[in-house]
């Protein structure tokens, strides 16, 4: 089992989309994937055409101790499943800090679980609730806009990355870095894209994610966008994300952080 935070504190940045649109392309890989939605806000959760309102959510898991297996739920996609974030969860980071092994409760609770790939949609935050998917898995997608600050904090995230490795988790690496809402037509767009790649040049994908109105659409109506819209061109684009990134980890282990900064 592969697990994988999808992690920025900035918001708006792509994180919610590309968690559910690379599970479901995963998925549709056969593998078995479930998507971990941490966030308060719950989009992944709705976005996937589950109410919020659900008794068994993350927050029993994470405050609770309650089996992974009793709040897992099935998705309409094939091999996606959910484990949905619920109103409970906006307490969630003051609960945690009088907790035992407070940033170690999701790593806990995924021991043994049955699953290919587990993807987490992290908060825009970077506190407990992040610093609990940080340490609980082995690698972090760290979602990019294509927009003016997009560098802005990525630094931060950077080092936040490295202190949890060397506090929390020794095995933690960074995955890639993909750029979201990308437009060729822009003229700045393209110059984001320059500029991450200048600083980042291992570890920007290849594939990037369009700027698209069907992608925007597809949680509206509770759909990851391979089933909304299967032949659009962000369905495509997640395709080959989900073909690349699983290319990454099965060639080699992913670039080590201070390698990828050089």
């Amino acid at each position: 089992m592969k697990t994988i935070s999808i992690a920025n504190q900035k918001g708006g940045v792509g994180k919610t989309t590309t968690a559910i649109s690379l599970g479901a392309a995963l998925a549709q890989k056969g593998q078995r994937v479930l998507l971990i939605d941490l966030d308060p806000q719950g989009n992944a959760t709705s976005g996937l055409g589950f109410a919020r309102q659900q008794e068994h959510a993350a927050y029993g898991v994470l405050l609770h101790d309650r089996p992974l297996s009793e709040s897992v739920q099935p998705t309409a996609t094939t091999n996606l499943y959910l484990l949905p974030s619920s109103p409970e969860m906006a307490g969630a980071e003051v609960e945690l800090v009088p907790a035992m092994a407070r940033e170690y409760r999701l790593k806990t609770a995924l021991a043994a679980s049955p699953y290919d790939v587990v993807l987490i949609d992290c908060p825009p935050s970077l506190g407990l609730l992040a610093v609990n998917a940080l340490a609980a898995a082995d690698l972090v997608l760290v979602p990019v806009q294509c927009e003016f600050f997009a560098l802005e904090g990525l630094a931060q995230l950077m080092r936040t990355v490295e202190a949890i490795k060397q506090r929390l988790n020794p095995g933690l690496e960074i995955l890639a870095i993909v750029l979201t809402m990308a437009d060729a037509r822009n003229r700045l767009s393209m110059q984001v894209i320059e500029e991450v790649h200048r600083h980042f040049p291992q570890l920007v994908t290849r594939v990037r994610i369009p700027r698209t109105v069907r992608l925007a659409e597809a949680p509206s109506h509770g759909q990851p966008i391979s089933v909304y819209d299967p032949s659009s061109r962000a369905a495509q684009a997640y395709a080959d994300l989900a073909q690349e990134l699983s290319m990454r980890m099965a060639a080699s282990r992913p670039i080590a952080m201070e390698a990828a900064l050089h």
